[in-house]
């Protein structure tokens, strides 16, 4: 078997073998397979698609890439939640708090950032001393004790995945539907958890653009995931303006930091509270209503936030810049982006919002660049709001100074004003179970 036949058999938009498949993924996370090929491979995929017998069987061959992680020393119900991706995407920062602090155990892994998107791991490194490679008895040591720890995604989990995500990063194949349904679900399905529950994003800033095609990514994940057997499920969101109000990894932090202290956006609140209670209806802690209420009373106790504090502590951050967030709001440069003239902010590129925080330095364009943790955006005002001219859209912080300019510009051109106020959009379209 040939690599060179299998990348011209599915640029010809031929149906791959599962040994095929499997023949790839092996030979990719050995090293056998070079970067060129692995590239001329996904950018086929990405445009001759795969069949859904295709993804499965590339997502059990990512899953079965490496170990798979047995967490049978973590005491009670493990339950997790995966976004596709978005901006302004800090949600696990306040969810995972919640969900822990009434008693259902995150053991999560995440990732960093990904083309326009911010990784969790990303923004928690914005944290002092925070370690995200800690040993794996721990890891399960501090979820017993707290409930929760966020770490990378070891060496050995799902290795053909971690070569992958980074390779699809700066050859231009993220928004394959085939390839993130198996990139989400092979690492998902090589940890332990019990319960998932999947944000689809749709719209300008995801990688899927419209709701059908969100759709279809979210029935296939969840598909997936009931074959192996978990209890699973997805909301679909929207993602044609960015979530909350900050976009980076430092300002992402403190605008989580400040939810869990009762002072969230409504938006970045609505979905925190949905997401949470879904996890927690998985977790058969009642029916939706009950456990909606629930995830409220964690933050309005101010019992979610003592759990971050906690995991931070634990994992070797230092918790006065979660006690005092404004401490995270270091960037040695800022720039305001003011309105050119009067209008409704009809709608916006939120890809384009991305973009500008990735300019900062918030994100990367090559998959070995340094991110700038300080980098980012905070938004004054959002689809929908009426500003005069003159009047803040965003203030830009970065510590490299050349940078302020070209990402205003960006900024500008992604925003879009008129005379006549945007119909409202809901921010979660639908639940798939």
């Amino acid at each position: 078997m040939r690599m060179y036949d299998i990348i011209r058999r599915k640029r010809d938009g031929e149906i791959l073998s599962e040994k095929e498949i499997q023949f790839f993924v092996r030979g990719y996370a050995s090293g056998e397979i070079p970067d060129y090929q692995a590239s001329a491979l996904c950018m086929a995929i990405y445009f001759r698609g795969m069949t859904v017998e295709e993804t499965t069987a590339l997502t059990l061959a990512i899953r079965d890439s490496g170990d798979r992680l047995d967490f049978s020393n973590i005491n009670g119900l493990r339950v997790d939640k995966h976004s596709t991706g978005g901006v302004g995407d800090k949600t696990s920062l306040v969810v995972a708090p919640i969900v822990a602090s009434l008693g259902i155990k995150v053991a999560k892994m995440s990732g960093r950032g990904l083309g326009h998107t911010g990784g969790t791991i990303d923004k928690l490194e914005a944290i002092p001393g925070f370690c995200t490679d800690i040993p794996t008895a721990e890891f399960e040591e501090i979820v017993n004790r707290i409930g929760i720890a966020i770490v990378g995604q070891t060496a050995t989990l799902a290795p053909a995945d971690k070569s992958l995500y980074a390779l699809r990063d700066v050859t231009a194949t993220v928004d394959s539907m085939p390839l993130i349904a198996s990139s989400i679900m092979g690492k998902k399905l090589a940890a332990d958890d019990d319960c998932i529950v999947l944000d689809v994003k749709t719209g300008s800033g995801s990688f899927m653009k419209t709701e059908e095609a969100s759709e279809e990514l979210a029935r296939l994940m969840v598909g997936i995931g009931k074959q192996a057997g978990k209890k699973i499920c997805a909301l679909l969101t929207d993602m044609d303006k960015p979530l909350g109000n900050a976009v980076g990894n430092a300002i992402e932090v403190w605008e989580a930091v400040r939810t869990l202290q009762g002072e969230g956006p409504e938006d970045l609140v609505e979905l925190c509270i949905a997401l949470a209670a879904h996890m927690l209806y998985l977790a058969d802690k009642g029916d939706l209503g009950a456990c909606e209420r629930m995830a409220k009373e964690a933050i309005g106790s101010g019992r979610a936030l003592a759990t971050l504090i906690e995991m931070v502590r634990a994992q070797g951050g230092d918790v006065s810049y979660i006690e005092t967030p404004d401490k995270l709001l270091a960037a040695k440069h800022s720039l305001d982006v003011t309105a050119p003239k009067d209008g409704y902010i009809h709608c916006v590129d939120t890809e384009g919002y991305g973009v500008a925080a990735l300019l900062l330095g918030a994100g990367r364009n090559k998959k070995d660049d340094v991110i700038d943790h300080c980098a980012g955006i905070q938004l004054h005002a959002k689809t929908g709001d009426f500003i005069k001219a003159g009047d803040k859209i965003a203030t830009l912080y970065t510590n490299s100074e050349a940078t302020l300019q070209v990402a205003r510009d960006r900024l500008l051109a992604a925003t879009f004003l008129s005379n006549n106020a945007p119909a409202p959009r809901p921010l979660i379209y639908k639940v798939i179970e």
